[in-house]
């Protein structure tokens, strides 16, 4: 029997039906490298301070290209020429932006592959399904590099006003009940046009791009550099690398295959693109694989790792402190020195229960391009010029501020 490929998905976020309107989409969500984003959470370990931020990368990426459709139906009402097969290709290009994410998102991006952006794991993984599809993604994938000639197509995909950033504050917003980060973002993409092959924003819709951009800064401390979501992060990744020593050092560790295959070994983007083995192990790993692992570890005999573990696993977390200015190497040097005595553990040891280090919140970036605004006279200009409100200084304003975590009983 022939399976009916067209699906309607309801959306909460937007009170709205998504439908997959052709054949590949379905397939697409329903391949294994698609469906593992399921069990990758949006927003890592943010739940511990926002119960409700249990969506994941899967139902983000949806809503992402369910916002695409609307931006291509926008665009070719203003007489923009977007052919079915370039408005297919940019909604897989959405779709899969995301897919290269690793166990809980952007807390980990770092730590199980060293310097290895997730955009360039999405990369292998779509080069990898267009294989299997027969050359059907390959539109896509130049959208998606940026190769592809309409380049405001890309934008859609991947700017600093892009269909992903659109959902994901308001999808943010939603799941953890912050307010600053709900923008307009029907009236957004309403007033979205194209103009010299670039994306712009018509005259009409510059307050509510004002407030998006305003609105990215507020979700940055509010959510995403939220001091005690930092202090559970600083945890995990400090568990992991504790876990990443112990194996060095020739002692197992009990976790899942997968994990313990990036646990043990370091590799490159290159690695990635020569081996299939690399990311089929890649591709099998996700939260729950971290969460058992954690679990297993608060019992193990390491004190350090099953310190860090006991931490996540009972929301124990580390006090943390939030400084303009960097900590002084005294006060760190004491607390680990403190931590030293206490637990008769060595000072090397003890550094692992304490974590330093910055934030930086900078939610527009005059070296990417330009959010431009476009005139009744069919005039163009930065947003930066056009806003009364957004002048250079205030967007190009980057606040970087320090902090210092360590356990709660100890004092600096």
């Amino acid at each position: 029997m022939q399976t009916n490929k067209r699906k309607i998905i309801n959306d909460p976020v937007y009170g709205s039906f998504m439908t997959l309107d052709d054949d590949i989409l379905y397939d697409i969500i329903s391949h294994p490298y698609f469906l593992r984003l399921q069990r990758i959470k949006q927003l890592g370990l943010s739940y511990l301070v926002y119960p409700g931020a249990m969506h994941t990368r899967f139902s983000h990426t949806l809503g992402a290209t369910f916002l695409m459709g609307l931006a291509i139906d926008v665009l070719r009402s203003k007489n923009i020429e977007i052919t079915p097969e370039e408005a297919l290709a940019a909604k897989i290009a959405i779709m899969l932006h995301d897919i290269g994410h690793g166990p809980f998102s952007h807390s980990l991006e770092h730590t199980l592959t060293k310097n290895i952006h997730h955009e360039s794991i999405s990369k292998v993984f779509m080069q990898k399904m267009n294989e299997e599809f027969g050359g059907k993604l390959d539109m896509a994938i130049a959208i998606f590099d940026n190769t592809y000639h309409k380049h405001f197509l890309h934008q859609l995909v991947s700017s600093q006003l892009d269909m992903d950033r659109l959902d994901y504050l308001s999808r943010d917003s939603f799941f953890t009940g912050v307010s600053e980060g709900i923008v307009g973002t029907e009236r957004i993409i309403n007033m979205l046009n194209v103009h010299d092959d670039n994306l712009v924003v018509d005259e009409k819709g510059i307050y509510s791009i004002e407030k998006f951009i305003i609105s990215r800064r507020l979700m940055y401390w509010q959510v995403y550099l939220h001091k005690t979501v930092v202090s559970a992060d600083c945890i995990l990744i400090s568990a992991l690398n504790r876990a990443k020593y112990i194996l060095s050092n020739g002692i197992d560790l009990n976790c899942s295959k997968p994990l313990k295959f990036f646990l043990a070994n370091n590799y490159t983007l290159s690695d990635f693109e020569t081996d299939s083995n690399i990311i089929e192990q890649f591709a099998l790993m996700d939260d729950c694989d971290i969460i058992s692992a954690i679990k297993g570890w608060t019992t193990n005999n390491d004190f350090i790792l099953s310190t860090l573990s006991k931490k996540l696993i009972n929301r124990k977390l580390n006090r943390i402190f939030i400084s303009d200015s960097p900590f002084k190497e005294n006060g760190i040097n004491n607390c680990i020195q403190k931590i030293s005595d206490k637990y008769n553990i060595s000072t090397d040891d003890a550094k692992w229960l304490v974590s330093t280090g910055n934030l930086e919140n900078h939610a527009y970036d005059f070296q990417d391009q330009e959010i431009k605004i476009l005139f009744k006279s069919k005039e163009c200009a930065g947003i930066s010029i056009a806003s009364d409100q957004l002048d250079r200084h205030f967007l190009e304003k980057s606040v970087t501020k320090y902090y210092l975590s360590f356990p709660k009983e100890f004092e600096i």
